[in-house]
């Protein structure tokens, strides 16, 4: 499937959403859905997917997709449920290529609410990965990768993307009071702010915590510094009687600006060990502990200060 325009492919062929017109839900049985593609929409609360079944008569790949595409589109006579591609945004292209279908978005689609994105995403990709044609999805953004709320590229995602530790689909989100600790202006101190946000309850919060620290304070908020370096990758994060372990790419091991490895390590363990089942953490490098680094750390309330106190730093380093 080349390049090609979804307002021009949407009425290819005609598309039968028979629970959007007989009420059915995606919890009948095996007979009431059988021969019928699952088509996923968004609940008017806007906090989770719910499936809907489509009759969908396609005799090739740009067929079946593009039925998919407009099913996704048809808003519900009765109003039960969201279309996900009737959000405010269109796609602007469409490729397959070796079983990967990447979905241009206009730059509409940077509008969406944080949780609404991901809800979106979550029922476009789940639909389009039951085609036998997809084996994955790529969302781009007017032709550019696509990032998720800390700022790092989304990438490839399928249906197993959605699907949390537990079995259970990403369909519910919670709103985090986090306290995250970035450094004054000479790296050497630590300085606890709170961050709200809504995160998805299938991410363990500790992760979220770290991705929030490693995408840096709030634009606009003087005297705070990045206290990790930002090119760092969290590999992996899991907590254990306690301990919490955090397995980080090598580039935790190199100095971001002026600040130590050893005071960007003590800002991700303050920052975990606030959450009430974390008092200590391991930080692992590339799945190793590195010699440089102790087996784990404890919170180390002697290097915070205040904001008032960072932002006196800050001053004196500018001969303010």
């Amino acid at each position: 499937m080349q390049n090609k325009t979804f307002a021009k492919l949407i009425c290819i062929l005609q598309v039968f959403v028979l629970l959007a017109l007989s009420g059915c839900s995606a919890q009948g049985t095996n007979e009431d859905t059988e021969g019928l593609t699952p088509v996923y929409y968004i609940n008017n609360e806007e906090t989770k997917t719910e499936a809907y079944y489509v009759s969908i008569e396609a005799e090739d790949s740009d067929a079946e997709i593009n039925a998919l595409l407009n099913a996704l589109a048809q808003k519900d006579p009765k109003a039960r449920y969201k279309a996900p591609l009737a959000m405010g945004f269109e796609i602007q292209k469409i490729n397959l290529y070796e079983g990967v279908l990447t979905l241009d978005m206009s730059l509409e689609y940077k509008r969406l609410v944080f949780t609404t994105e991901v809800l979106v995403r979550a029922a476009i990709v789940k639909t389009l990965c039951n085609s036998e044609y997809v084996d994955a999805v790529r969302f781009t953004v007017d032709g550019k990768p696509l990032k998720d709320h800390s700022g790092f590229e989304v990438g490839l995602m399928d249906a197993a993307t959605f699907i949390s530790n537990d079995g259970n689909e990403i369909n519910t989100y919670e709103e985090a009071d986090v306290m995250l600790y970035f450094t004054s202006a000479d790296g050497s101190s630590l300085i606890g702010v709170y961050r709200n946000k809504f995160y998805s309850t299938s991410m363990p919060l500790e992760r979220f915590v770290v991705d929030e620290l490693i995408s840096g304070p709030s634009a606009g908020v003087e005297g705070l510094y990045p206290s990790v370096n930002p090119s760092v990758t969290v590999l992996g994060i899991s907590t254990k009687d306690g301990v919490c372990y955090v397995n980080l790419s090598s580039d935790m091991l190199i100095p971001y600006g002026n600040v130590p490895t050893a005071v960007s390590v003590y800002a991700i363990t303050n920052s975990l060990c606030n959450l009430p089942n974390v008092d200590k953490v391991q930080i692992l490098v590339d799945g190793v502990v590195p010699e440089i680094l102790e087996s784990s750390y404890e919170a180390n309330t002697e290097m915070v200060i205040t904001l008032d106190e960072a932002l006196q730093i800050q001053a004196d380093m500018l001969g303010e």
